[in-house]
C-alpha cells in the first residue's frame, strides 16, 4: 500500500492537459473560457490548450479588458507550453465576429475547433475535452450531421452508449431518452435503453466519481407514476420490470418517483445520481437548482469530456455580463475525473496482480 499511496500522491501533483474547443464564436464561449482561465491559479492546475486563433482571442481579450494573459500560439498540442495558454490556431484569420448572431461562419469556425481538439485527443496530447457551446443549427453539415457534442463524439471514439449527465455538488441527472422531440420519447424508453443506462450509471460512478456503491433514483414517465395504470402504463409495463432485473444485479436503484414531488420534497438530496425520462424532466430541475455550477459530462465515452451547463448566450454575447462560474467548473471537473479513472485503474490492475499471484502460489 506504501507504494499505492506514492503513485497516488504523484498523481495527484501532475498536471492535467486539457483541450477547450471554442464553440460558436458569435457566442459567449470565447468570453468565459477566457474570464476562467484568467485566474493564473488555475494553470497549476492544468495546461489549457485552446482550439481558436490568437485574431479571436486577442479581439475577445480587448472587449473584455484582459491585456495581462499568458498566452502563446502553437500549431497542436503536442507543442503546448507548461504556465501557458496556449492557443492552437485551426480556423481562418478572416473569421469575422458578430457577437451575439448565429452566422455560417461560426458554425464552421466551430466545427473546425471541435475537430482539431478531437485530432489531439486521439493522437494522445490530451487528458481530457472541455467544450464550449455550440449552435446546434448552424453547425450541421455534410462533416456534422449530428444533433450535438455527445452523439459526434460518440461516432469518433467508437462509444455505443454515451449519455449527458448534468453533474454539481447538489446533484447528478441523466437523460435517458436525450435530445429527442418529446413526442419520440416514449417509444424509445424500453427495458434494455432502461438497463443498460443504469448498468453504465452504475459502472461510472466508481470509474469517474469515487462513489463504489451508487444510490440511483428513476423518475417516472407519467405524471403521478402512472396512478397504476390510470395516467399512463409504462411505469407497469417497462421501467418497473427494468429496476427489479437491476435490483437482482445488484445495482442499487429506487423508484420510479414522479418528477414533481421528488424534487420539490429535497428527495432527490438522498442519492448519488438521479435518472430522468426525458429532457426537459431533467433539466429544467437541474437548472433551476444549479444553473451557476452545473456540468455537463459525457457518461460512457472513453475520453474525458465535460461542458459548461448553460447555451451559446447571444443575448448576452460581447456585454463582458456572462459567468465563467459553470466553465470553470467543467474544468475543475474534467481534472478530478481524469484523476479518478487513473486511480480506479491502478487499483484494478493491482488488484488483478494480487489474484495472479495467489492463483500462481496455489498451483
Amino acid at each position: 500500500m506504501n507504494f499505492l499511496k506514492i503513485i497516488f500522491d504523484k498523481m495527484k501533483n501532475e498536471k492535467i492537459c486539457i483541450g477547450i474547443s471554442q464553440g460558436d464564436v458569435n457566442g459567449i464561449g470565447c468570453e468565459v473560457i477566457l474570464k476562467a482561465l484568467s485566474d493564473t491559479r488555475i494553470l497549476e492546475l492544468l495546461t489549457p490548450v485552446v482550439y481558436s486563433s490568437p485574431k479571436v482571442i486577442a479581439y475577445y481579450r480587448k472587449v473584455l479588458g484582459l491585456t495581462n494573459m499568458n498566452t502563446v500560439s502553437i500549431r497542436s498540442a503536442e507543442e503546448m507550453q507548461d504556465n501557458r495558454i496556449n492557443i492552437v490556431n485551426c480556423i481562418s484569420d478572416e473569421i469575422r465576429v458578430e457577437m451575439g448572431k448565429s452566422t455560417p461562419h461560426g458554425g464552421e469556425a466551430a466545427l473546425a475547433s471541435l475537430q482539431a481538439a478531437v485530432a489531439d485527443m486521439k493522437n494522445g496530447h490530451l487528458d481530457a475535452l472541455v467544450t464550449a457551446p455550440v449552435n446546434k443549427h448552424n453547425i450541421q453539415s455534410e462533416k456534422f450531421n449530428f444533433i450535438g457534442h455527445t452523439e459526434y463524439l460518440q461516432s469518433e471514439f467508437g462509444n455505443d452508449n454515451a449519455f449527458m449527465l448534468m453533474t454539481s455538488d447538489r446533484l447528478r441527472i441523466g437523460i435517458l431518452t436525450g435530445h429527442v422531440p418529446l413526442a419520440q420519447a416514449p417509444a424509445l424508453i424500453t427495458q434494455e435503453k432502461l438497463l443498460s443506462t443504469l448498468r453504465l450509471i452504475n459502472k461510472t460512478m466508481p470509474e469517474d466519481f469515487n462513489i463504489a456503491r451508487p444510490r440511483i433514483a428513476v423518475l417516472s414517465l407519467n405524471p403521478h407514476a402512472g396512478d397504476n395504470g390510470l395516467t399512463g402504463n409504462e411505469e407497469q409495463t417497462v421501467i418497473i420490470p427494468a429496476l427489479e432485473i437491476a435490483k437482482n444485479e445488484g445495482i442499487l436503484v429506487f423508484g420510479p418517483y414522479s418528477s414533481d414531488g421528488f424534487f420539490g420534497s429535497d428527495n432527490y438530496l438522498q442519492f448519488d445520481m438521479t435518472l430522468a425520462m426525458y429532457h426537459d424532466q431533467g433539466m429544467t430541475a437541474f437548472k433551476t437548482l444549479c444553473f451557476e455550477s452545473g456540468v455537463n459530462y459525457t457518461a460512457g465515452l472513453s475520453i474525458v469530456r465535460t461542458s459548461p451547463a448553460h447555451g451559446t448566450g447571444y443575448d448576452i454575447a460581447g456585454k463582458n455580463i456572462a459567468s465563467p462560474e459553470s466553465f470553470r467548473q467543467a474544468l475543475y471537473m474534467a481534472c478530478d475525473i481524469v484523476k479518478n479513472r487513473n486511480q480506479y485503474n491502478l487499483l484494478k490492475e493491482n488488484a488483478m496482480k494480487e489474484v495472479e499471484v495467489k492463483l500462481a502460489e496455489e498451483n
